[in-house]
């Protein structure tokens, strides 16, 4: 007897996007197809032999508590190293204040379990990360967005929504900013920090791409000007291998004891045994080393990008140029619709990621997200005379 599911699910998955980049690489698994969508770091790069040693070396001690269950806030070294690496950026973090997370996505799980309520203000740039809006639009909250400038988030913007719309936390990508490549600007930076200092919400700075800086200085946190209200979120996704879904959470005292409780109904704790993996491959190599290198090759990869478009593309179409991460981000004259752009370019084997899903309340935008971090210097030429192609057709 077949039972008809209707009403059987909770109401606060109503309304929650599916993930939309996910169901375009369904469409851009052919091997035909040159990507642009996926968000995923040059897998040429993983250190795999490494991994291998640190792995071969750490069962060999034939220790056998490495296959058990383990405490919900991590692995102390780890979380150890983790601080370490802060503070050679100049911020002094306990590693009690740091929660091993399946990922920083799972990060922004556990911030919504914790802090939104159904209805309330959550801040978030626009264009923002989309898997932020789909994490977040579980707890129903109302998003308020602001505006990106090439500096970074507009603060006379922000100052107004945050005394009128009261949010409980303003979310930000300040490095090479998922999916507009944008970095703040260390004035910026500050200028956050002080609108956001004393009111009553947290500042989360999600900083997945910071160390994948090719150009440029180095800027300041927002937790360097703010440390008292700002959360973190990092992982090593990008840095050593998204597989592992190894990230963590910096947070004060009291947000941390509620995210514990949070994760320990969740899964009670991250993957144990790759938590000591990733802590014994830090100890055993050098992964500034390592990130030199991807920061070379994306460097390489986005100028590939950056001069294809100059050479193929009409000029009435805008781009960032980023100092850094995975993402360029393209605007299309006004009227045109990228939604239209990509089912053309589809046909012609290129794909990219429409601005739809970037935004919130918006169903047809002239903006494009593009990943250059996958595909070799030829691959990239190639994929984008074909988008340009699509684009003259366009008229």
């Amino acid at each position: 007897m077949n039972v008809s599911s209707t009403g059987r699910f909770a109401t606060r998955m109503e309304g929650v996007p599916r993930s939309f980049i996910r169901e375009i690489l369904k469409v851009a698994i052919s091997p035909e197809v040159i990507s642009f969508a996926g968000g995923l770091p040059n897998k040429a790069l993983f250190p795999l032999e490494e991994l291998q040693a640190s792995a071969a070396k750490l069962m060999s001690g034939l220790d056998r508590n490495i296959l058990q269950y383990a405490n919900t806030e991590g692995y102390l070294p780890l979380r150890e190293k983790i601080a370490e690496r802060y503070a050679r950026k100049g911020l002094k973090i306990d590693p009690r204040n740091i929660l091993i997370t399946n990922g920083s996505q799972q990060g922004l799980d556990l911030l919504g379990k914790i802090f939104i309520n159904e209805g309330d203000a959550v801040l978030m740039e626009e264009p923002g990360y989309l898997g932020a809006i789909q994490a977040f639009s579980i707890f129903h909250p109302r998003f308020v967005t602001v505006l990106l400038t090439d500096e970074g988030i507009d603060t006379q913007i922000l100052k107004q929504k945050i005394d009128t719309e009261n949010p409980r936390m303003a979310y930000l990508i300040p490095n090479f900013q998922n999916p507009s490549g944008i970095s703040y600007t260390e004035e910026r930076r500050r200028e956050v920090a002080e609108t956001c200092k004393g009111k009553p919400m947290f500042l989360v700075e999600d900083d997945p791409y910071g160390d994948i800086r090719f150009r440029g200085e180095q800027k300041n946190s927002f937790y360097h000007y703010l440390p008292e209200q700002t959360i973190l979120l990092g992982t090593f996704s990008k840095t050593v291998v998204p597989a592992f879904r190894m990230g963590w959470i910096v947070a004060p005292d009291d947000v941390m004891e509620r995210l514990i409780i949070a994760k320990q109904a969740a899964d009670l704790h991250t993957d144990y045994f790759t938590q000591r993996l990733v802590h014994q491959y830090l100890s055993d190599y050098d992964i500034d080393l390592h990130i030199s290198q991807i920061c070379r090759a994306y460097g390489k990869q986005a100028d590939a990008m950056i001069s294809a478009i100059e050479q193929y593309f009409p000029k009435e179409i805008q781009f960032t140029r980023p100092e850094g991460g995975m993402f360029l981000w393209l605007t299309l004259p006004e009227g045109q619709s990228a939604m239209k752009l990509f089912d053309l370019a589809i046909k012609e084997n290129v794909a990219f990621v429409p601005g739809n899903p970037f935004y919130v309340g918006k169903t047809d935008v002239n903006t494009c997200r593009l990943n250059f971090s996958c595909s070799n210097e030829h691959e990239i030429e190639v994929g984008i005379c074909r988008l340009a192609k699509v684009l003259a057709s366009l008229g």
